[in-house]
């Protein structure tokens, strides 16, 4: 089974739609899973156009009023994957979201939150941020494919590109 994986599109406050690279990633997926700060339904609705699509609630969506669950467990070829936001502090945590993890009783963490893609196994458990595909921080803009056969799982992180801008990045204002 092919899932991709995405979070933190926060589509419209920070962008007016999902990059059309992410999309082309996510063309032979069976399923794909969205970590939270969708921060508008039209997302869950523009992915389901390519597959059936889980999400959980982020932060801003409790702000835009989102109706979805905080985390969500599902099993996919006997492999148990867990999916929250992974609002833990300090951010990213690796203990924090492996205690989240052991309470979720599952295989793989999805979190989103950080805005920076995590590949890490720790104990027993494959902790997996997917990134931003919109606003990344101190990281390029990123998505996941998470490919599970038999129980065997292989994890590719896929830039969609660079951040649209970075606080170092002066090349969009001219010289004076």
């Amino acid at each position: 089974m092919l899932i991709g994986l995405i979070s933190d599109t926060h589509i419209p406050d920070r962008a007016r739609q999902i990059p059309e690279k992410v999309l082309q990633s996510f063309e032979n997926v069976d399923l794909i899973i969205h970590a939270g700060d969708l921060t508008t339904m039209d997302v869950i609705n523009k992915l389901e156009e390519t597959a059936p699509v889980v999400a959980i609630q982020g932060n801003m969506d409790r702000v835009a009023g989102l109706d979805l669950p905080k985390a969500r467990v599902i099993e996919c070829e006997g492999v148990k994957i867990g999916v929250a936001h992974g609002e833990v502090y300090p951010r990213a945590d690796t203990q924090q979201l492996l205690y989240l993890a052991k309470q979720l009783d599952v295989n793989i963490l999805v979190t989103g939150h950080s805005h920076q893609p995590k590949i890490e196994q720790v104990e027993d458990v494959l902790l997996l941020n997917p990134g931003s595909p919109i606003v990344p921080r101190l990281a390029d803009r990123t998505v996941m494919l998470l490919e599970i056969n038999d129980k065997n799982v292989d994890v590719e992180i896929v830039k969609i590109g660079a951040p649209v801008c970075s606080a170092l990045d002066f090349s969009q204002y001219p010289e004076e």
